[in-house]
């Protein structure tokens, strides 16, 4: 049997998947759920409409409280990653003026294989993009930060590949990485929130850093070579980045040194 979707294609065909969720649905009554509801398919064909995709030209599904998405494979992904996410904030800012019950946001965005047939959308890339947007450190985030309206997450591989490379509206040193453990899911990911310079993480600040736009190497998190050079009380650390409490680091004496 052939695994081919719809479209016709083996395997697949590569795609970016966005999965979007409303956040604290659940204490809605069901007013409050549509108007919501309606608010969020209002922000998102703003969004799209910003970058030239028309309505009936990407796959969409309704997920209740949530949208789940995959584009055409000729939409550049920089414009999703960057006027996309910009107008879809502005929109959510225009609906929650001097709204008591805001429109809060979480996005999940990846790239890869996917499969559609008539059910609907299957492969990796649409499991980690849900599981990017339901992740504990993004819920967290916006139980805490209760003044952020949207927060974008993207994957490792989006990161590097598309929004590391920078753009109009891209902002790649305004995201900061958290790992997702979710399930099957262990990744790295991206965090985002628009007009913030790094999302407010709960705790203070998480492992990684936006790329450096210096004459130095990019910043990296995990593996590596670190380089230690040690004379007499001084330590020289190369290609370490230290986040959270430090309170020093000792020397063990050599063999015929006083402790």
């Amino acid at each position: 049997m052939s695994s081919a979707g719809a479209s016709g294609v083996e395997g697949g065909i590569h795609r970016l998947v966005v999965f979007g969720d409303i956040c604290g649905s659940g204490a809605m009554d069901m007013a409050e759920k549509e108007l919501h509801r309606a608010a969020m398919y209002d922000a998102f064909d703003e969004a799209y409409s910003s970058v030239g995709v028309e309505p009936g030209t990407f796959h969409q599904e309704d997920r209740g409280d949530g949208i789940l998405a995959a584009l055409r494979p000729d939409v550049p992904p920089t414009l999703m990653v960057g006027r996309w996410i910009d107008t879809l904030y502005e929109s959510l800012r225009a609906h929650n003026a001097g709204r008591d019950r805001r429109l809060r946001l979480r996005i999940g965005m990846n790239a890869g294989l996917v499969v559609q047939d008539r059910h609907g959308l299957v492969g990796r890339a649409v499991d980690l993009a849900a599981r990017l947007c339901d992740s504990p450190p993004a819920k967290d985030l916006m139980a805490e930060a209760t003044d952020v309206d949207l927060l974008v997450v993207v994957s490792d591989w989006l990161y590097e590949n598309v929004v590391a490379l920078g753009g109009r509206y891209v902002e790649p040193d305004h995201y900061r990485t958290s790992r997702v453990r979710s399930k099957e899911t262990d990744e790295t990911a991206w965090f985002h929130v628009p007009r913030r310079t790094e999302p407010p993480f709960a705790g203070g600040p998480q492992t990684g850093v936006g790329p450096s736009r210096g004459d130095g190497p990019t910043p990296r998190t995990g593996g590596g070579n670190r380089t230690y050079h040690v004379g007499g009380d001084l330590l020289d650390v190369h290609g370490n980045t230290v986040h959270g409490d430090f309170t020093g680091i000792r020397r063990t004496a050599r063999a015929g040194e006083p402790e």
